[in-house]
């Protein structure tokens, strides 16, 4: 097995995806036990061969555990261990859309955003943008220090430690306040708005700050102290933005939207790893933040959980599911 992959001197490609591949090649029916990250179209194997799994009609999943340890003792798989079997004369239909609990796929089917929907995924956007030209300008030395070979626009998850230009105090009312992790803490840190692309999908208005590792990938676990970040507010890669919106009202529901048990078990279904990029929002539906929405934004995360169990037609072993499986934020 490659133990490296270009710098990532810590990354051990996945081979599962090519042992099974060559298992298929020679016999009809195969069974196998596996890391279990592909049925979320997770991990490191080729998203394009995780599509052809989870389209595949041949192959069922007769097993699954998000927690490695209760197969494995002592082990710590992400995304967890699955048994499959395909048969390459029987039809089960594709996978599809894999839910690890049978409730969690009777309220995706109800609540997920169907084709042409939208999800909360489509509001999702990632860290803010150097204006290169601005800063290579000033700071022609910057260039042999932005990765790409000074092509890389985007404020890196360790851009506070390796561009100085990032200062602990506001120098100028100018300057532009980002949020980042420094030696695994949050910071804030400024930066002259010259030196920033103003273009960024949300730079320049209200929007929710997320991190973009959290957690272990439990259905139901909490997201780490989710905030408001005003307009002129930016954000490294350590972060997604959710939403670009006019006012702090609409950026106020959706964080409350975020907090409730209701998006984060939607959220849960592909979210089986720390990773909270966009495309784990895909399932979460996306909601209208604004006064004429047809949720009342202004009551608290519990009430707004009712509303959205009514609105999606849940019922009640669903919801006692949701109660009972994904911990409350306030």
């Amino acid at each position: 097995q490659d133990e490296t992959v270009g710098d990532q001197k810590t990354f051990a490609p996945p081979i599962y995806d090519k042992f099974m591949d060559e298992a298929y090649s020679i016999a009809d029916k195969v069974e196998l036990i596996h890391p279990g990250r592909f049925l979320f179209n997770a991990g490191s194997t080729p998203k394009a061969w995780n599509k052809k799994m989870l389209n595949d009609p041949h192959c069922k999943v007769l097993y699954y555990e998000h927690l490695s340890s209760k197969v494995f003792p002592g082990t710590d798989i992400k995304g967890g261990v699955a048994i499959t079997y395909r048969n390459e004369t029987k039809n089960y239909g594709a996978i599809g859309v894999y839910a690890a609990f049978s409730e969690l796929n009777s309220i995706k089917d109800k609540a997920a955003p169907k084709v042409n929907e939208k999800s909360l995924a489509d509001i999702v956007y990632t860290q803010c943008r150097f204006d290169l030209k601005a800063l290579f300008s000033s700071y022609p030395e910057f260039q042999s220090v932005i990765g790409s070979n000074g092509k890389d626009k985007r404020f890196r998850n360790n851009a506070f430690s390796k561009i100085s230009i990032f200062s602990e105090t506001e120098c100028s009312d100018d300057d532009i306040k980002v949020l980042g992790i420094l030696n695994n803490k949050r910071v804030w840190r400024y930066i002259p708005r010259v030196y920033v692309d103003l273009k960024h999908e949300n730079l320049l208005r209200h929007k929710v700050l997320v991190p973009r590792a959290n957690g272990s990938g439990a259905i139901g676990e909490v997201l780490s102290t989710p905030l408001i970040g005003e307009p002129l507010i930016g954000y490294t890669q350590s972060f997604i933005g959710i939403g670009s919106f006019d006012t702090f009202g609409e950026a106020d529901a959706a964080l409350k939207y975020v907090k409730s048990k209701f998006a984060r078990a939607m959220l849960g279904i592909l979210k089986i790893t720390q990773d909270n990029d966009r495309e784990v929002w895909r399932l979460v539906p996306l909601q209208d933040f604004t006064e004429n929405s047809d949720i009342d934004w202004s009551g608290s995360v519990a009430d707004i959980d009712k509303q959205l169990y009514k609105k999606y037609g849940l019922d009640k072993k669903e919801i006692d599911f949701i109660e009972s499986h994904v911990k409350e934020m306030k």
